[in-house]
């Protein structure tokens, strides 16, 4: 078996685990500030299917990039409406974030007591990489002013004035910008991504090794 499709493989529980915890953590959100439309729709629930989109989940195992399915939310239900909007928006996001330093304690933990056979250790070791990696990087990819991403949404909310003014030629040429990102984009995303990665490895790696 080649080294991309193990690679692929590795991914696939990172993908569920980062795809899902995403849309649960935007409809938690919604529905305890007010907005009670996610639970009508069955998205309250941390099973995958009620969260991921096939072909988003498919592209982003192929391409790197991808999408779950759209929550649809009713801001105008949210108690204390523009603060409440800006916590559904990065919901998403920081349960990413919260997941891959998650990620890098379980990492470092499984390196550290393991008793496991070989190939079981290298099989484990590198899906729970993934788990770490993937959601750090969903976490950097999701702020990007893109639409349909939660840096779009914030861009709207904050700087309302130069959203308008910009937004028709991202809605227009969002393919472009997007097939940019996946070309040559990459290499800048992977500057922050990085240094997130090395910053909660670095934590996790000291607290784990005061306790064993």
């Amino acid at each position: 078996m080649n080294n991309m499709l193990l690679g692929i493989i590795y991914k696939i529980p990172a993908i569920l685990i980062a795809f899902t915890i995403q849309g649960y953590a935007k409809a938690k959100m919604a529905d305890r500030l007010g907005d009670k439309t996610p639970r009508f729709q069955g998205r309250l629930s941390l099973n995958p299917i009620d969260h991921i989109d096939p072909m988003g989940f498919l592209l982003i195992l192929i391409a790197g990039f991808g999408w779950t399915k759209p929550l649809n939310t009713n801001p105008n239900a949210y108690k204390r409406g523009h603060k409440d909007t800006i916590k559904v928006i990065l919901a998403g996001p920081i349960a990413n974030l919260l997941v891959g330093f998650v990620g890098a304690f379980a990492f470092q933990l499984f390196i550290s007591i393991t008793t496991l056979t070989p190939s079981v250790y290298v099989v484990g070791a590198n899906m729970i990489s993934a788990i770490f990696s993937v959601n750090v990087s969903l976490f950097v990819f999701n702020l990007l002013p893109l639409p349909g991403l939660a840096g779009f949404e914030i861009w709207k909310n904050f700087w309302l004035k130069s959203f308008y003014k910009y937004s028709d030629y991202m809605y227009q040429y969002q393919m472009f910008i997007m097939l940019g990102i996946i070309l040559i984009g990459g290499k800048i995303l992977i500057i922050p991504v990085n240094a997130i990665i090395i910053l909660f490895s670095t934590i996790a790696k000291v607290v784990v090794g005061i306790f064993i």
